[in-house]
């Protein structure tokens, strides 16, 4: 059976690593926070201006003031700090973030990234994703195998606007996982969800990959 939308965000924890800094961009990777492993200590940090954020509140707990990227309420931690946005920016250009976990409309077999726009469709800009794709050292991409009309979503090249080329480290979607092979010059299919078989997996799939 396909992973769940939150079974997904569990797999994207497994990627943290202790001391990390992680950016999480918006939709499923959002879910991520409230997935952290209890036995490790990462600092999240969003491009709105904060650095430390904590799980999704309760309900009836939330603050209007606290928002991460995605306009969805947020919690603060002990250690939350707040800054600029030029400053929140600094910190992405300049390499200081190990880790972003984000959504992705297309992916190609050469690792391209395609997430920040539809043509024809309103966008309200291009957001964070391309510096985050460029500064980040790990890029994590948690998406649908599929679109909604069935249509394969990691793809030889990307059909979209990129965001950027050659740039992620490992997909994440409702079937597998795919990480990728430097000396291949390929993706990896490395994992499968329960009850997933890899010939599912290429039926559904027009990208190159390695098994």
């Amino acid at each position: 059976m396909p992973w769940t939308r939150e079974q997904m965000a569990i797999r994207a924890a497994r990627e943290l690593r202790d001391g990390y800094y992680v950016n999480l961009g918006i939709g499923i990777p959002t879910m991520v926070a409230n997935h952290v492993p209890a036995d490790i200590e990462v600092t999240l940090q969003s491009e709105n201006g904060m650095l430390g954020i904590g799980p999704f509140p309760f309900a009836g707990e939330e603050d209007p003031d606290l928002i991460n990227a995605g306009k969805q309420t947020i919690s603060e931690l002990a250690s939350s700090s707040y800054f600029s946005s030029s400053d929140s920016f600094a910190m992405i250009r300049g390499g200081h973030i190990d880790l972003t976990v984000l959504g992705a409309m297309e992916v190609s077999q050469h690792g391209d990234m395609a997430n920040w726009m539809i043509p024809g469709k309103m966008v309200k800009g291009m957001g964070g994703a391309m510096d985050l794709v460029a500064g980040v050292k790990r890029i994590v991409v948690v998406m649908e195998h599929t679109s909604k009309h069935g249509e394969p979503k990691f793809v030889p090249a990307c059909t979209l606007p990129l965001t950027g080329k050659t740039v992620v480290d490992l997909i994440i979607t409702d079937l597998c996982v795919f990480d990728w092979d430097d000396r291949q010059g390929l993706f990896r299919l490395t994992e499968l969800a329960p009850g997933v078989s890899r010939e599912e997996v290429a039926t559904r799939t027009t990208a190159r990959f390695i098994t």
